[in-house]
């Protein structure tokens, strides 16, 4: 593998990037001198791959089809018969795990942690308070302690930002503090935000929001509150469960509702309504 090659992947890895690395794996024919050339390939179609696998007109279809494995975070054998010879290409996806944040250091976030943990999930939890935010509580986590809404800009300007690899669940000992972060992250593109919460309080949090901040009613569509899957979980552990099956049916594109469609509906039922009065 070229210097170059191996520079850019190492930093892909470093900064929690997703990149494909190509490697021709079986060549004969016109395409035999091809044997073990690599690239490295990365989800934005506009950023030229680093390196050539040297296959000519070739290159066009195995890089379309790179960026397919490449777009489901799986690794693929691609193989090619044309009248030159026969290519098989390794597509071998440097995915970076999901990122799980959780905001708040109590009861619920311990079994939380540990649960994201098992999943594969890259976990970090903060809190404002020390004696809460002690990495001996959350021994598979980053944990940090300091103000929330200063923590999480701080995690907004480390290496990708917070972005579609991002999971953060809202679980502080206050619900203003709920409300602090949620503020702080709505306009991020993360594939998960979670606040807890009963359907009443999120309801008026939601209506208090739109009216005293001007904040557009669709906006809140995509927070997950009451959070959960609704299984009937009643301790720290069960709450725990019901949050990170819905964290995974979001990441997996599941079948199963959420606690929280049912406020969803009702909220785009009334702006339909509004929306259609004379």
């Amino acid at each position: 593998m070229s210097d170059r090659i191996l520079d850019q992947l190492v930093d892909a890895i470093e900064r929690r990037q997703t990149a494909a690395l190509l490697t021709v794996t079986a060549a004969d024919g016109d395409y035999a001198p091809c044997l073990g050339r690599r690239c490295l390939l990365w989800p934005d179609a506009e950023r030229e791959p680093a390196g050539d696998l040297g296959l000519g007109a070739l290159a066009h279809n195995v890089l379309a089809d790179a960026r397919e494995a490449l777009e489901v975070r799986e690794h693929r054998l691609l193989s090619y018969s044309r009248p030159e010879g026969t290519v098989a290409v390794f597509v071998e996806v440097q995915a970076q795990p999901p990122h799980l944040i959780i905001a708040g250091a109590g009861h619920i976030a311990a079994p939380l942690a540990a649960i994201a943990h098992t999943c594969d999930f890259q976990v970090t939890v903060l809190d404002d308070r020390p004696q809460y935010a002690r990495p001996e509580r959350f021994p598979h986590a980053r944990v940090i302690a300091g103000p929330f809404r200063e923590e999480l800009r701080a995690l907004r300007g480390q290496g990708p930002g917070l972005g579609e690899n991002d999971y953060i669940v809202l679980v502080t000992r206050g619900h203003q503090h709920d409300i602090d972060c949620l503020l702080e992250v709505l306009d991020d593109p993360l594939a998960y935000i979670g606040m807890i919460g009963s359907r009443r309080r999120v309801h008026a949090v939601f209506e208090l929001l739109e009216r005293e901040q001007g904040i557009p009613a669709a906006k809140f569509d995509r927070v997950h509150a009451p959070i959960g899957l609704d299984i009937g979980a009643r301790t720290p552990a069960e709450i725990a469960v019901c949050i990170m099956a819905e964290i995974i049916n979001v990441q997996r594109g599941g079948p199963a509702e959420s606690l929280s469609e049912q406020i969803r509906r009702a909220r785009q039922a009334r702006r339909e309504r509004a929306a259609n009065r004379p």
